[in-house]
């Protein structure tokens, strides 16, 4: 399957969340679920229909805390406003700056697409549910490369926590499409 195809395949299915489509990136950290999602989101754009991106690092999601943090901010502030069909606002959380950015505006469009640990799980309102994993030491190898070495035990603690998470809620059963992260540059998608 191509990217196009998949934005294809996303606007068939009926909405999920009010008038949204919500296309749910899930998988663990550094299996490439951001990389999918921008290639996603532009491919969806190339197709004529915009789709906004919001990511679980938009929001306040600290190493030692539960990888569902960030749901409950992004119901209230993104998915119940979608859900009322109205516009959701957000300020995504730049972690450089340990700072807020400025309110934007999340309009009801046609495809919303929410990556990110936990973005799939059982009370997630996707439409479509995709699951992208690569081997752990490319995914350690990653996360260690884009945030610094420092975080070696930070990661190791936090992807135990988010594995517990995948068990319990039982999130890959439910994907869609099943994505290998160790290609997801590639213009032809793997998995299935």
């Amino acid at each position: 399957m191509t990217y196009p195809g998949l934005a294809t395949r996303l606007l068939a299915r009926p909405p999920s969340c009010g008038p949204v489509r919500v296309a749910a990136v899930d998988g663990p950290s550094g299996a490439g679920k951001s990389t999918f999602a921008t290639l996603l989101a532009a491919a969806l754009e190339d197709a004529g229909t915009p789709a906004p991106l919001v990511r679980s690092d938009d929001f306040r999601v600290p190493w030692d805390a539960d990888p569902l943090t960030w749901w409950a901010p992004l119901t209230e502030a993104v998915l119940a406003p979608l859900a009322a069909g109205r516009p959701g606002t957000l300020r995504r959380y730049d972690w450089h700056r340990d700072a807020y950015g400025p309110e934007e505006e999340i309009p009801p469009a046609p495809v919303l697409i929410v990556e990110g640990v936990g973005a799939a799980w059982r009370e997630s309102p996707a439409a479509y549910r995709i699951w992208i994993d690569a081997p752990r030491a490319l995914r350690r190898a990653r996360v260690l490369e884009r945030d610094g070495a420092e975080y070696a035990a930070a990661w190791d603690a936090w992807s135990a926590r988010e594995h517990r998470h995948f068990t319990a809620d039982g999130t890959l059963a439910r994907a869609d499409l099943r994505v290998d992260g160790a290609s997801v540059k590639a213009r032809v998608l793997t998995g299935g």
